[in-house]
């Protein structure tokens, strides 16, 4: 595991908590912010898990 999937995972969490809150008081600016943020971290990680994957094969 790499530090980009570790930090995507963060972000993904981060995003999902905003998201959350910004729905339950009816803020739309914050739950949109949330969902993007969500979206970054998921690419990130998924990113990251490329990455790992090449290392691996490349190790063979």
């Amino acid at each position: 595991m790499n530090k980009d999937r570790i930090e995507g995972a963060a972000k993904h969490v981060k995003g999902s908590v905003k998201e959350a809150i910004g729905h339950a008081v009816g803020d739309a600016k914050l739950e949109a912010d949330g969902k993007a943020e969500k979206i970054a971290g998921t690419i990130q990680n998924a990113v990251g898990g490329a990455e790992d994957t090449i290392k691996a094969a490349l190790k063979k």
